[in-house]
């Protein structure tokens, strides 16, 4: 199955206002049943584990309004660990009744100072970029963090692809029907993300129903 890249309806808030509401509300369901909390914990966690740490600061790039993210955090707390959270996204809109600190900005161009944070994530944002922006974005976030970026996203597959037709009977908005059929369509697989990344110190696992999870080490000398 070949990549095929389509514009999705939600980054160009295409819609009426009730629509792009029913389609976040969409998004948060998908992530909370399909994948989307529990593989960034799974990521995160892990990658806390192995650098001893019980606390971490995080830059969520690609954001919204950090409902996975603190969906995460929320899970870590319970186990007696803690992240500090700042969001980045490119609209405020996107921004709007975060209870998190924001900030406005371009995940190609990330408004920071070098290790910046410990981790940089994101949910669902990397299937948006073309491969050399996907180089890109590793290498600035890279550059901002002080352990690890940690990626979270869709695996294509045909498969995955029917049942994102097939969901479409479960969503509340037009868009949501529209847009999960170009993500999956968008995304990459496992040996796309190794080729892609070659010369990266990255390890790439799959997650519960077609979820990829990356996480990009960084070397002493980056």
């Amino acid at each position: 199955m070949q990549r095929r890249v389509t514009s999705e309806l939600l980054d160009r808030d295409e819609g009426t206002p009730a629509e792009i509401a029913a389609s976040l509300r969409d998004l948060r369901a998908i992530n909370r049943k399909l994948g989307g909390i529990s593989t960034t914990y799974q990521l995160l966690s892990r990658t806390m584990q192995a650098r001893g740490l019980r606390s971490a600061s995080v830059l969520d790039a690609g954001s919204g309004d950090g409902y996975v993210i603190g969906a995460v955090a929320a899970k870590l707390r319970r186990e007696g660990r803690t992240l500090d959270i700042v969001l980045l996204d490119r609209a405020a809109s996107h921004l709007s009744g975060a209870p998190f600190p924001t900030v406005v900005g371009d995940a190609l161009a990330l408004p920071f100072a070098g290790a910046s944070f410990d981790f940089v994530t994101c949910n669902l944002l990397a299937h948006h970029f073309e491969p050399s922006e996907l180089v890109q974005f590793i290498g600035g976030a890279l550059a901002v963090s002080r352990v690890a970026v940690i990626v979270n996203d869709l695996r294509r597959h045909r498969l995955h692809l029917w049942l994102s037709r097939a969901g479409a009977v479960l969503y509340r908005s037009r868009i949501t029907r529209h847009d999960s059929v170009a993500s999956v369509r968008r995304a990459y697989t496992e040996n796309e993300w190794r080729d892609m990344l070659r010369g990266f110190n990255l390890e790439v696992t799959t997650h519960f129903l077609f979820r990829i999870g990356v996480v990009v080490w960084k070397r002493s000398d980056e």
